[in-house]
Parts: structure tokens; C-alpha cells; sequence
């Protein structure tokens, strides 16, 4: 049995089995090397945040003209963030209206009013705002 043909078949099909080998070796090397489930949640929650935070970077300027003779007492009796009881300026408010996805407008939100209550903050002004919707 020397067939031609046959060795021929039986040399490709080893060398198929080789490169099959081959493959599942480097998929058994990459399921090892997978990151835990932990891990990759924790990954995404990081990059969810630095975008939200790039993207808030974008929405709100660092600059901006603020009238000169705001008073703080006339902000005391103005609003409050949406959801909380902290009060805030109007251009809080005017700022918070211009984050488009409503998930994002309330994460910041929260977070605003997390930092304005630990920092025993009466009223949100811009600044504080700028200071405090960065993740």
C-alpha cells in the first residue's frame, strides 16, 4: 500500500491536526490568562467612569462669567438639586439640564450632593459643581 495519493492525504491531514493542536493550546493559554470575573467589572466600571468623566470635561467649561454681585443668601432660598434636598444656583441646575444622557445627569447629581453633605456645603455653587462632578 503505497499509494501516492494516500500519503499525500495523510501528510495534509497530520498537518491539520498540528495546526489544530496548535489553536487549541493558544485557546486553553487564553482562558488560563483570563481576567476574573471581579476583575473585568471592575475594568469596565473604571472605564465607565473616566468616560463620564472626559465627557463632563466637555459638557461643562472650566471658565464661564458669573455675575459679580451674586449673593450667597439669595441662593439659599433658591432651588435644590433634582431628586435631593441641596440647595443650588440656577446655574447649577442650568448646567446639570445640559448633560444629555438622564443616568449620567443623576450619577452626577448624587455625587454633587454625596460631597456637598460630607462637606457640610449650604449651597452648590459652579465652583464647588466643577469641583464636585468630577469622578
Amino acid at each position: 500500500m503505497t499509494d501516492p495519493n494516500l500519503e499525500r492525504r495523510l501528510a495534509a491531514l497530520e498537518s491539520r491536526l498540528g495546526r489544530l493542536e496548535h489553536l487549541l493550546g493558544t485557546l486553553k493559554a487564553g482562558l488560563e490568562d483570563a481576567p476574573a470575573p471581579g476583575d473585568t467589572k471592575a475594568a469596565i466600571q473604571a472605564w465607565v467612569t473616566d468616560y463620564v468623566s472626559l465627557r463632563l470635561q466637555q459638557l461643562v467649561p472650566e471658565t464661564c462669567e458669573h455675575p459679580v454681585d451674586e449673593a450667597p443668601a439669595a441662593a439659599a432660598a433658591g432651588p435644590v438639586l433634582p431628586g435631593t434636598r441641596v440647595r443650588c444656583t440656577e446655574e447649577v441646575l442650568h448646567r446639570l439640564g445640559r448633560i444629555p444622557i438622564p443616568f449620567v445627569r443623576q450619577m452626577v447629581t448624587q455625587k454633587v450632593a454625596e460631597s456637598a453633605r460630607a462637606e457640610s456645603v449650604g449651597v452648590v455653587d459652579v465652583t464647588f459643581f466643577e469641583r464636585a462632578a468630577t469622578f
